[in-house]
């Protein structure tokens, strides 16, 4: 737990500079555009208010989105949440194909 975000980010980089994936339905690209490594960082708002302002902002990082279809209202956020790191775990070979 982290007092607020740029605790968060302190704590994380500790070790060094990562790259950050903020999520927002305003994302500039779908997740499945975007490569994904060890060590990345994926960062996700409320249900309700989205992404706050810092969190998109964050350099060395880019935005991302679950794609949808038009009309269609966005995911939950636990289910945004389940698309994208599941994603990101099958990019970097954290779990394999069955």
């Amino acid at each position: 737990m982290h007092a607020d975000f740029p605790a968060a980010r302190t704590a994380l980089e500790r070790d060094g500079p990562r790259r950050w994936f903020a999520f927002t339905t305003r994302g500039s690209r779908s997740l499945y555009e975007a490569r994904f490594a060890p060590g990345d960082v994926l960062v996700f708002g409320c249900e309700t208010a989205g992404l706050a302002e810092e969190s998109r902002c964050v350099s060395g990082g880019s935005s991302a989105a679950d794609p949808m279809r038009p009309g269609v209202r966005s995911l939950n956020l636990s289910n945004a949440v389940a698309v994208a790191v599941y994603e990101a775990w099958r990019q970097t070979g954290l779990v394999g194909a069955a």
